[in-house]
């Protein structure tokens, strides 16, 4: 994203405006839209954006642009995907513990 293929890790609201290719009232707008879009602010108190908020960001504009969600139907997609992303981790953390077992009671049968 920045020179030299060095990425930065905040990028300001005119930044953020630049690289989506929104209007920076959109962005301030949509904060107001969308719980899951809240930019932490710095001492100053200007918004800084990190690569999540902008894959964020993105994925609202898809939502809004291209597919033709309401502000409220791009709110209810964001809620299932969050839900779904959420129900996965047990089965994922659950795969890694069973695995993390039969390795060691290999090990505890070398012993």
């Amino acid at each position: 994203m920045s020179a030299g293929g060095i990425k930065k890790l905040y990028y300001s609201i005119g930044e953020v405006a630049q690289l989506t290719d929104l209007d920076q009232h959109v962005l301030r707008y949509w904060e107001t839209e969308f719980e899951e879009l809240r930019p932490n602010k710095n001492r100053g108190g200007r918004r800084i954006y990190t690569e999540q908020d902008i894959a964020l960001v993105r994925r609202i504009q898809q939502l809004l642009r291209d597919e033709k969600y309401t502000i409220e139907g791009a709110r209810q997609v964001l809620a299932r995907e969050r839900a779904g992303r959420a129900s996965a981790q047990p089965d994922l953390h659950r795969k890694e513990l069973m695995e993390l077992r039969t390795f060691l009671e290999d090990l505890l049968r070398r012993i």
